[in-house]
């Protein structure tokens, strides 16, 4: 999806593309930007998608993920391996950023609507997806920022309690929280969601 400017697409070789990310953080130590670029390439999607559940806005997440992982290379003199995952470092330096820029000002604008699809109007089962997708965006969008984001690291990225807790800069117990509190509130949107959407195709 997104790379460095300042890296080329030659393959990498067989045994660098195997090294778990702590032998890429040393290499990196020692300027070798091809053990960046296989960082970047194996991290940077996921970056990316929590970016975006968490901005909902396709430009802005990719500026996050990508000033995250330029900070990867401007702080490799600095890693200290065991410390914590790359995962979980990059995580929590993608989500604060991601709250910072939800504190900004914001300024309605025609570039923050989603483009409408070129899908079959005569679709009912496309339709109804869309439905369901949108609402489910807009009933995770509503949620507060930790809840979200304690949602969307347990269920699209798989982490344990304890890695979210590192991520959100908390407490398991807290996490615990966050997730009942947010599950709650996501089953009680949905449902909401789900008669609108009955009431909608009823009307039809």
């Amino acid at each position: 999806m997104m790379t460095h400017p300042s890296l080329n697409s030659r393959p990498a070789p067989a045994m660098l593309t195997e090294a778990d990310d702590d032998t890429l953080l040393e290499r990196m130590k020692a300027d070798d930007a091809e053990a960046y670029r296989i960082l970047v390439e194996r991290h940077v999607d996921r970056a990316y998608a929590l970016a975006l559940r968490t901005l909902r806005n396709p430009a802005d997440a990719e500026d996050v993920a990508q000033e995250a992982l330029v900070k990867a290379w401007t702080h490799r003199h600095s890693w200290q391996a065991g410390k914590a995952k790359f995962s979980t470092w990059l995580y929590r330096v993608v989500f604060n950023r991601c709250i910072d820029l939800k504190r900004l000002p914001s300024n309605a604008c025609l570039d923050d609507v989603a483009e409408p699809e070129d899908g079959q109007p005569d679709s009912v089962d496309a339709i109804h997806r869309r439905q369901v997708y949108d609402r489910l965006g807009d009933a995770m969008a509503s949620m507060p920022d930790q809840q979200r984001a304690a949602l969307t690291l347990a269920y699209f990225d798989d982490m344990g309690n304890a890695e979210i807790a590192q991520v959100l800069g908390t407490t398991v117990q807290a996490v615990e929280s966050l997730l009942k509190r947010g599950r709650q509130g996501l089953r009680e949107r949905l449902r909401r969601a789900e008669r609108d959407i009955r009431h909608v195709f009823a009307e039809g």
